[in-house]
């Protein structure tokens, strides 16, 4: 697939030899290999759920912005045969409203699924690793994903867990892959929170603040992805991959046109911080190695 693999021995500064038996050694690694198949299993699963979600949100986003627009020219539009109908205008505008605001609902919910999902894939990334539980001289060996001891690194030392590479490699893809969804996930949500503030009466209320939580929690939630700010007490800044955020203050455009719009649909359809073609490459070369179909 022309993508190097990573090293065998390509230890973590968290690695270092830890001295198990060879007998403890020989029941690490099936241990070992059990909770890594089962933690990228868990991480393809959490793609799909994204992929998922994503799709589900861009249909209320685009449904949403189409109500907006049919409310905000409502004012304008020729009635023809309905023009002598007491109060249609102002009918169809609440009908239009109401939709607006089931849409919005459906949005943020989806939105919210997708912040789960990124919280579920870097969980999944820290439990890579495969701790001896009671001690190196127990009778019986038992291995969990806490360690008991300061000296047990969960790695055996950087030995390799299936035929070539040490937990941290797989800990260092993983980190590659959810870096890639973390960076969407903080432009998703610009895009959401422009996506919630459209209406046509800004007494509405509907205005964005990027220091608000969109929904009760969320900040707990982006602090887990390492997208909060304990400096600034708010979510990081959206950025694009390789690049450093340029956008010092964060105001929502409560009027947008069409055309500005189409560019938020296009950009969420768009997903630019995902490269797709090395997502499934990590996805492939990581199942190769662990002898299990993820696609």
């Amino acid at each position: 697939m022309g993508t190097p693999e990573p090293k065998p021995q390509s230890l973590s500064s968290r690695s270092s030899p830890f001295p198990l038996s060879s007998s403890s050694e020989r029941l690490w690694r099936p241990a070992a290999q059990r909770n890594m198949r089962n933690q990228w299993s868990k991480i393809a699963s959490y793609r799909q759920q994204w992929l998922s979600s994503s799709s589900s949100a861009r249909t209320h986003a685009t449904s949403l912005v189409n109500v907006y627009l049919s409310q905000k020219y409502m004012p304008l539009m020729e009635l023809g045969a309905l023009k002598d109908m007491p109060d249609i205008r102002k009918k169809a505008s609440l009908k239009l409203f109401k939709q607006q605001e089931f849409h919005g609902s459906k949005l943020l919910s989806s939105y919210k699924d997708m912040v789960a999902v990124v919280v579920n894939m870097v969980n999944a990334s820290q439990s890579m690793r495969c701790y001896l539980k009671g001690g190196n001289s127990s009778s019986l060996v038992h291995f969990s994903s806490s360690s008991e001891d300061v000296n047990d690194t969960g790695d055996c030392g950087g030995v390799a867990v299936f035929g070539f590479w040490s937990i941290s490699s797989f800990e260092k893809l993983a980190e590659e892959l959810i870096r890639m969804f973390k960076l969407e996930l903080s432009l998703k949500r610009l895009l959401v929170s422009e996506f919630l503030s459209i209406s046509c009466e800004v007494s509405q209320g509907n205005q964005f603040c990027w220091s608000e939580e969109l929904y009760p929690g969320e900040f707990g939630d982006l602090k887990a992805c390492n997208l909060f700010s304990d400096v600034t007490f708010e979510p990081l800044c959206p950025r694009l991959k390789d690049r450093k955020s340029d956008v010092p203050t964060l105001r929502g455009n409560h009027q947008p046109d069409h055309e500005i719009l189409q560019v938020y649909i296009t950009t969420w359809l768009a997903e630019v911080n995902i490269d797709v073609h090395r997502v499934d490459e990590i996805i492939a070369v990581v199942g190769e190695e662990i002898h299990v179909s993820l696609s």
